[in-house]
């Protein structure tokens, strides 16, 4: 299947279910027939070429799929086949430019984030309903099976129609709290693919590139959200760095990375968006990481304002006081003001919030913690956290950066490698 064809069936695929779903009622049983619709015209299309209404086509086939699971009298069947698809599919592809100038992929959003569904479930189900990702591919993505992926999915279907969630935009007041469900997932797509919890690759480029195609379309929903936009130019502004974190397969740490592989208009990009919003008060916390995010990219290694940044970090640990975003700040402080002042801050985080129980918090503070004692002489511990903290990530690119950093600091040091004391 070629990108184009592949692109455009993305695209519909939101519309076309929304068609489905308000003609029928069923999320669960749509969501099916739209996937399938999908598998058809991918195999049809790029034998015959794409129709001259793609979306009418669309709906067409997920319309008698729709009737093929929900029907069984063949009559009715046929009566519904012959009147009911051509008017819908006659309709909907105007009905995307009328009313409020919303489209069907914002409530499709809001929908696969319902408070009734955990945060995976919200995850998988956005990416199949809205992004247009198969079952095996979200599977893929997160390391686990297609059978238990697709079971997962299934549940959160059912969990959507036990809840009575209604293909409808929700009032203003509960739309706020969705939305910032939205973007908490769409912030989770993006993470899995910048740095894959598992597997031989460091990045997930289609989830990368989904997660930004999605936050593309709610920033257009939605173009006076403050924190959308600073979303949309957190990834931009992460993403440009993309292409200089590896080379040959290995890592590449962000101080060592050659800023000249950046891509610029990624970052021209993103800086213009926070621009565009950084003055409305107050800054939430997309906005914060995307002006981090901005420091890093205008400066680039060496020249970078860590001062300005370990107060950024200070001012959204206050907002959201995670154990990344902790970890993040305990980096910013000792590049601003020393590896010793780094390691009392990390000492006291852990006396206060006990990083250690987390195993992926607890594998990055290793990693910190092992990156500050190198900093201040002490090898040997450095060398042991280093493989400890690759003993608990999974993403092998991951390990074998770890593992290295370890086994360097292994090797006896020249006489003007060694640090004065």
């Amino acid at each position: 299947m070629t990108s184009q064809i592949e692109d455009l069936l993305r695209a519909e695929a939101p519309q076309v279910l929304g068609a489905l779903v308000r003609r029928f009622g069923r999320f669960d049983i749509a969501e099916d027939a739209v996937q399938e619709a999908l598998l058809v015209a991918a195999g049809r299309w790029e034998a015959e070429g794409v129709p001259d209404d793609p979306r009418s086509w669309l709906i067409r086939v997920g319309y008698r799929r729709m009737v093929d699971l929900l029907r069984s009298d063949r009559a009715r069947r046929r009566r519904e086949l012959e009147t009911g698809a051509a008017e819908l599919a006659m309709a909907e592809p105007a009905r995307a430019v009328q009313g409020d100038g919303i489209d069907d992929s914002l409530t499709l959003l809001l929908l696969c984030c319902h408070p009734a569904l955990g945060h995976t479930s919200q995850v998988a189900l956005t990416l199949r309903a809205v992004g247009g990702l198969t079952t095996a591919e979200i599977a893929h993505a997160y390391g686990t099976s297609e059978a238990t992926m697709g079971t997962r999915i299934s549940r959160a279907k059912q969990q959507l129609a036990k809840a009575g969630a209604r293909f409808t935009l929700p009032t203003d007041t509960d739309r706020d709290s969705r939305t910032t469900a939205v973007l908490r997932v769409l912030y989770l797509i993006f993470n899995e693919g910048y740095t894959a919890t598992t597997g031989v690759d460091l990045t997930r480029v289609d989830l990368t590139a989904e997660a930004i195609r999605l936050t593309r379309m709610l920033h257009a929903t939605l173009p006076g959200d403050a924190e959308v936009t600073g979303l949309l130019a957190l990834m931009l502004l992460t993403e440009s760095r993309r292409a200089a974190r590896t080379d040959a397969g290995g890592l590449i740490p962000l101080a060592e990375q050659d800023p000249s592989r950046w891509n610029r208009e990624m970052i021209d990009e993103g800086t213009t968006l926070i621009d565009s919003v950084w003055n409305r008060a107050p800054a939430g916390p997309y906005q914060l990481h995307a002006a981090i995010a901005a420091v890093h990219a205008a400066a680039g290694p060496g020249h970078t304002d860590w001062p300005q940044i370990a107060m950024l970090y200070l001012w959204l640990e206050r907002l959201t006081p995670t154990p990344p975003v902790q970890l993040a700040r305990v980096v910013a402080v000792a590049h601003a003001h020393g590896p010793a002042r780094g390691l009392a801050l990390l000492d006291d985080l852990n006396r206060r919030h006990h990083l250690d129980r987390d195993p992926l918090t607890r594998q990055r503070e290793h990693a910190v913690r092992a990156h500050l004692l190198q900093q201040t002489g002490d090898q040997a511990t450095a060398a042991e956290l280093f493989r400890r903290a690759a003993d608990l990530t999974g993403n092998q690119v991951e390990q074998r950066y770890l593992h290295r950093k370890a086994d360097q600091l292994d090797r006896p040091q020249p006489p003007t490698a060694r640090r004065t004391r």
